[in-house]
């Protein structure tokens, strides 16, 4: 194993998460010490993280320092960029508490959540991941430089910090591709461009394409430069975080919900289908079974809860606690929101869903658990894991009673061999696992506390290793995460990267094998 590589390359990490800690101390100062001349709590611990950043960047990379003797050309193996992969997340999730760390005890804020080392990171560890779960209970009181820090740091993990690395990276040869073959989600990593760093480059540049015109129109629509600004980075990453205590319902705008509904779809779909577009292959977005397959569970979850809503005429309770009656415009409004909110696990909420009917709730579960398309920043299973998967069981399902007939499990035309077969089972299967083992341990954990039903726990879990953020009872679309020991929190900050990452890029790290020398 070479660990000099993995920590030379986790000091430039730091280094980059560093620098937009200065530019983010540079425009506070700017706009609230030259502009509206007036000091500002922040200023300090945002600089103080930025060095924190740069003191651990420097002991990383004199460590990782390669010796003038050592031959070879450092490139990076399977072992390396799986192990630098994990470490990335979790050593970034350090530095990026920092500033809440500091903010809240530089500040005096004694009753803050933020003065708990714990809380900060999984606030980290949830943006990061693009999770979006948290711990804050009024989130508009946080200082607008933190607020977009918040935001930068979901943008950041949206198309993963690894990727990033890649594209301004040029010194990682070889493993650049093994480090993006890990980080693109799905089961078929393949990049749009037969180059890798020209790949993440081109994925870059879409991703930040849509985040500036989602910002234009979110302007257009009446937010202030900085909520539209906050807001398209956490929509694009999926993530969810928003400077409102009641996410987008704060704005109670049916032209806000709209373009949010847009964007997360976009955001959740794969990316490689844009490059296709910009090219002029148009067709082939439509010809893309999971692309089609995803649009039609959108379209049958959405259905299911408005339907749900419509029959049981049950009032709807905005996030903002309006009380609504269960008219089309309304169930429409806030149930198709909500479902695209939460099958692209972006986690925004306009409407309290812990008060509706089993049915809508029950659909609302089922697609946290689906996700968005392969190649997005979407969480979850992913729709062409769950289209693979349905298409082996009735393959399976033939062969009980045609035991003779040998039909190719075929996605679109390409042809499914038998290691992918596996391979989408086995994740499968692992998600269940792990959300079993996941809401057991909070169970376990949380066995003295009251607010911890089952529901709670088995949605805690769910949401977090498929990155939803919010889930249902005591985490709602209401609620938060402020009330679980540390020692849950650390154990939802495991899922969410484990999610995030896929698993068996995490999960490997605990094989004894792994470590060993050959």
């Amino acid at each position: 194993m070479n660990y000099r590589l993995i920590l030379r390359q986790l000091g430039l990490l730091v280094l980059v998460l560093s620098g937009l800690l200065l530019l983010i101390w540079g425009w506070s100062v700017i706009q609230f010490e030259l502009i509206e001349h007036r000091p500002h709590a922040t200023h300090l611990p945002i600089l103080l993280s930025a060095a924190f950043g740069v003191v651990i960047a420097v002991i990383f990379l004199i460590v990782g320092k390669k010796p003038s003797n050592e031959q070879g050309t450092g490139l990076m193996g399977r072992r390396e960029a799986l192990l630098l992969v994990s470490m990335s997340w979790f050593v970034g999730a350090i530095v990026s508490a920092a500033p809440f760390l500091f903010w809240a005890r530089m500040a005096g804020e004694k009753d803050h959540p933020y003065q708990s080392v714990i809380n900060c990171f999984f606030e980290a560890m949830s943006g990061l991941t693009t999770t979006g779960a948290t711990i804050l209970t009024d989130i508009s009181a946080l200082p607008a430089p933190l607020l977009f820090w918040r935001a930068m740091i979901q943008w950041l993990g949206g198309l993963g910090i690894v990727v990033l690395f890649v594209a301004v990276l040029p010194s990682l040869g070889v493993g650049g591709k093994k480090l993006f073959r890990i980080e693109s989600p799905g089961p078929e990593p393949e990049g749009v461009r037969p180059q890798i760093r020209e790949t993440a480059r081109v994925l870059w540049l879409i991703y930040v394409g849509l985040t500036l015109v989602e910002i234009v129109v979110y302007k257009f629509a009446g937010l202030q430069w900085f909520d539209a600004s906050c807001h398209a980075l956490t929509t694009l990453a999926t993530g969810g975080f928003s400077t409102q205590n009641a996410s987008i319902g704060g704005y109670d705008s049916r032209l806000v919900s709209t373009i949010t509904i847009v964007f997360m779809i976009l955001a959740s779909t794969n990316f490689g289908l844009f490059y296709a577009a910009i090219r002029g292959r148009l067709s082939v977005i439509w010809q893309d079974s999971e692309f089609r397959c995803y649009l039609f569970l959108l379209a049958i979850g959405s259905a299911v809860i408005v339907c749900s809503l419509l029959v049981d005429g049950s009032e709807i309770t905005t996030t903002t606690g309006e009380i609504l009656p269960a008219t089309i415009p309304n169930t429409l409004t806030h149930g198709v929101f909500t479902a695209v909110s939460i099958q692209t696990n972006t986690g925004f909420t306009t409407a309290d869903y812990n008060t509706w009917p089993f049915a809508a709730k029950a659909v609302i579960v089922m697609m946290m658990f689906i996700g968005g398309c392969a190649g997005s920043t979407g969480g979850g299973i992913k729709v062409i894991r769950i289209y693979v998967a349905f298409k082996v069981m009735l393959g399976e399902l033939e062969r009980a009673f045609r035991p003779h007939v040998v039909r190719p499990l075929k996605v679109g035309k390409a042809a499914i061999d038998q290691e992918l077969k596996l391979a989408t089972i086995a994740y499968v299967l692992g998600i269940v696992v792990l959300f079993a083992a996941g809401a057991g341990g909070l169970m376990l954990l949380e066995s003295g506390n009251p607010k911890c039903d089952f529901t709670t726990a088995a949605t805690a879990s769910v949401a977090t290793i498929c990155t939803v953020g919010p889930g249902l009872a005591k985490i709602g679309a209401t609620q938060n995460y402020e009330w679980f020991s540390d020692a849950s929190k650390l154990l939802l900050c495991v899922l969410m990267a484990i999610g995030r990452l896929e698993i068996f890029a995490v999960l490997v790290l605990f094989t004894p094998r792994f470590w060993r020398s050959s």
